[in-house]
């Protein structure tokens, strides 16, 4: 069955069935700590935020997140794949990424403090077992007086790892273990409706409902 989808926030709207009947249904701001399961859902759709707020994309390393963010941000985006393209394009190829991996990670770190500094909303790129990313954010969003959502790609391990083969980019098999323990613990997590502290907001994404969103981006104060 084929959906539209509209988004509006502070938290996120439901996708509501295309039809003469269909409502815009609003998450308001009193609605805090809320799950939305977007997962088999199809058909274009739209994530739009409250201005000034922050976003978290999180998921196992080729689930989609960089092909997400790259697609369907149109705001400020903070992916430490945009860091290590830069720095691959002037290191010698013969290098291993591992070399100047600390440099890729520094520079991608002091980006997004330039960018929380400026007041701007941000949609940030995290792998899930960075949870210190996401209480800075938390303390961000509570310094703004605004709101952290996480976007949380629940793809099926095999379905990552092809997509680590596509890009020819992979991890190590203990990383990727990690990864799927974060994850899956977030995932499970939400699925009892229970969310990280300091989020407003889980929204729960497959492959198929993460193609389907257009945009990703914010309402204008």
């Amino acid at each position: 069955m084929q959906h539209t989808s509209a988004y509006v926030s502070n938290g996120v709207a439901i996708p509501q069935q295309a039809g003469p009947q269909r409502r815009l249904a609003v998450v308001r701001d009193s609605e805090r700590a809320v799950v939305r399961d977007l997962r088999g859902r199809t058909g274009p759709g739209r994530l739009i935020f409250g201005p000034g707020d922050l976003v978290v994309v999180s998921g196992l390393p080729g689930s989609g997140k960089t092909t997400l963010i790259q697609r369907a941000v149109h705001a400020p985006r903070l992916d430490s794949q945009d860091s290590r393209d830069r720095w691959a394009a002037f290191m010698p190829r013969y290098l291993p990424y591992a070399v100047y991996r600390p440099l890729v990670r520094v520079a991608h770190y002091a980006r997004l403090r330039r960018t929380l500094r400026s007041g701007a909303e941000a949609v940030v790129h995290d792998c899930g077992t960075q949870a210190w990313v996401r209480r800075w954010l938390t303390r961000e969003a509570r310094r703004r007086g605004t709101s952290l959502h996480l976007l949380l790609l629940d793809v099926a391990p095999t379905t990552a790892l092809a997509g680590q083969r596509e890009r020819g980019r992979g991890v190590s098999r203990y990383a990727f273990t990690r990864h799927r323990g974060a994850v899956g613990r977030l995932v499970r997590d939400a699925e009892r409706g229970e969310i990280p502290a300091g989020c407003a907001s889980v929204v729960l994404l497959d492959r198929e409902s993460a193609d389907g969103l257009s945009t990703v981006g914010f309402r204008t104060p």
